[in-house]
């Protein structure tokens, strides 16, 4: 095939990306395996170039960075250092700048998503016990993390994913002062914004599970009829059920579907779940009747509890009839709301999307696996956070730790070297175990990074950046060099708000080079620009995966988002333009 065609084919690959993201055609790993399937297919690249992509160090030091400061998080306790920093704070502003400013630092130096799923629910609870509403924080709690993971180069995967881009194209690769400077900066505006003009932007919304919970555990409680309950196949209207003092049948769950209101012509069957509300003695009474209730799941001994569907969940997509609650997580489902309302009627064909909000009632089994299970983020129990090493061994190993943070910043060890030596560290002190990282990779993020620069390196291989880049040029030039790299940035941030920050590297990473190349101006600032516009992820929930972990539990809408982020985006934009203009001596 001409290669004069390659560079078409790889264009139209690239819009076909774009569009099938924007429409959720599918996982964001499977499009990105697709396009690359694609390009194999036509003999655009071959598989020695995916190989290549496979056995880029950015790779192997996202996987290892994230699982070392996911197990970072969890040894060393976070929670007791946390209400040292807080203490007996009581008024709503002055809790969320300290909550904020301690995620900020946290998320400069470990996985941001851990970060919000382990402070959600110590919002929540401090929210509960002072009657605060977690609407007016958690947004701020989701956006500080992102701003405080661009001080430092591994504060998140999207700076390590250019620099992987950047050493595969043998050029200079960032360095901790390229983000340092200005990270600091953009975190102390955004916070400041964000406890000022932006808490007065922020939506007042009651709890999402409020009615529910309100009488839960006492009041909620679900029973099971059996198999010789004398319920099978009447009606309710032919029943006593109704004629509990104290105790109220308020819906019933059936095979993945939830019915309410409960019509007087309905059916009882084996196994269906019958949620009552009220007092625990009086729902007890119906249990040592003669109707054949059971307690399913020593429910006695359950909890009730709140998760949210994170965006790389397993379950998103899945349709509810299919997921059995009870055997995989030991949990029964009460109820799901969506978009801070809840869904009622026939469920069983329902779909879960990111961002769903569950009320589970949890046993211990849920309780004691729950590590292990990636498919959504617990809110209202957080998990003990205790370390799991010997105050001995966790204080030599905190000061190795600092040693190679000196030697990674000096330039003396590599990062994936410091990161290596950082795991074995933590399987040493007992920290972890190969097990435990096994349960914990996420295929789906290994995929996409392979997928994005394989599908990145074909967009500069083949020229096609270079055609972007001149319509680019021919667009912002006019407007000089500060009009191009204004016209970059909001580029990115577009790509970023509705594709995913690593879709946007992949995509503007090769317009970025060409843009300096053609330009005949150093790279790095162009791609400072793309590294800061590709983790702006404050105008939609779908852009980041923090702010999936929050939009549920907040109750908020997308237009909360959009309300809140686009004046952050604004004070954003201008301090990092100003800042890469003056810093990098482009007037």
């Amino acid at each position: 095939m001409p290669e004069e065609l390659d560079k078409w084919i790889v264009l139209f690959t690239v819009t076909t990306v774009i569009i099938a993201l924007l429409k959720e055609w599918g996982k964001p790993s499977t499009i990105f395996f697709m396009s690359v399937v694609t390009l194999l297919l036509f003999g655009v690249i071959s598989a020695d170039n995916l190989l290549e992509s496979m056995s880029n160090p950015s790779i192997a030091t996202i996987i290892v960075l994230v699982i070392v400061t996911t197990h970072l998080y969890h040894t060393y306790n976070t929670e007791d250092a946390l209400n040292r920093f807080i203490g007996n704070t009581k008024r709503p502003k002055v809790f969320m700048a300290k909550i904020i400013t301690f995620a900020a630092i946290l998320s400069s130096f470990t996985n941001n998503t851990p970060v919000v799923a382990g402070l959600t629910p110590y919002v929540y609870n401090w929210c509960k016990k002072m009657g605060a509403h977690p609407s007016k924080l958690l947004i701020p709690l989701s956006f500080s993390t992102i701003l405080g993971g661009m001080i430092t180069l591994i504060g998140t995967s999207t700076n390590l994913v250019l620099n992987g881009f950047i050493e595969t194209n043998n050029l200079p690769t960032l360095a901790y002062n390229d983000f340092l400077y200005l990270g600091l900066l953009v975190t102390f505006f955004g916070i400041i914004y964000l406890l000022t003009f932006g808490y007065n932007l922020l939506p007042v919304n009651k709890e999402v599970f409020d009615d529910a919970k309100a009488i839960a555990p006492e009041y909620l409680m679900a029973l099971r009829v059996r198999h010789q309950s004398k319920l099978i196949g009447k009606r309710i209207s032919e029943t006593k059920i109704k004629n509990f003092e104290g105790a109220y049948l308020i819906e019933v769950h059936r095979n993945g579907e939830v019915i309410t209101p409960i019509p007087d012509d309905f059916t009882f069957a084996v196994r269906d779940i019958l949620m009552f509300m009220g007092q625990t003695e009086n729902i007890m009474v119906i249990v040592n009747s003669d109707m054949g209730l059971t307690v399913p799941n020593h429910q006695s001994d359950s909890e009730i509890v709140e998760a949210v569907i994170p965006a790389n969940s397993g379950l998103a997509g899945k349709k509810l009839g299919k997921i059995n609650f009870k055997d995989t997580y030991g949990a029964e489902l009460i109820a799901i709301h969506r978009n801070g309302e809840k869904l009622t009627g026939e469920l069983s064909n329902e779909a879960l999307q990111s961002g769903d909000m569950l009320l589970l009632s949890a046993s211990e089994t849920f309780f004691s696996n729950i590590k292990l299970y990636k498919e959504f983020y617990v809110l209202s129990t957080i998990e003990s956070n205790k370390p799991v090493v010997k105050d001995k061994a966790k204080w030599i190993y905190s000061i190795a730790l600092l040693g190679l943070v000196f030697l990674i910043a000096t330039g003396t060890i590599k990062l994936l070297t410091g990161a290596i030596f950082a795991f074995a560290g933590l399987l040493i002190i007992n920290a972890t175990s190969i097990n435990s990282v096994n349960k914990e990779l996420d295929l789906d993020l290994i995929v996409l990074l392979m997928c994005a620069l394989t599908l990145g390196d074909a967009f500069i291989n083949t020229g096609a950046s270079e055609i972007v880049s001149k319509v680019f040029i021919k667009i912002f030039l006019p407007f000089g060099v500060v009009g191009v790299l204004i016209g970059l940035f909001l580029i990115t941030v577009l790509l970023t708000s509705f594709v995913t920050n690593v879709a946007a590297i992949s995509i503007t990473f090769p317009i970025a080079y060409s843009l300096s190349e053609i330009l005949d101006l150093p790279s790095k600032p162009f791609f400072v620009v793309i590294a800061f516009a590709a983790s702006a992820a404050f105008l939609t929930p779908v852009s980041y995966q923090t702010n999936w972990i929050v939009y549920g539990p907040g109750g908020y809408k997308p237009k909360d988002f959009m309300k809140v982020g686009l004046p952050l985006m604004g004070i954003y934009s201008v301090v990092c333009i100003v800042f890469i203009v003056f810093y990098y001596g482009l007037i």
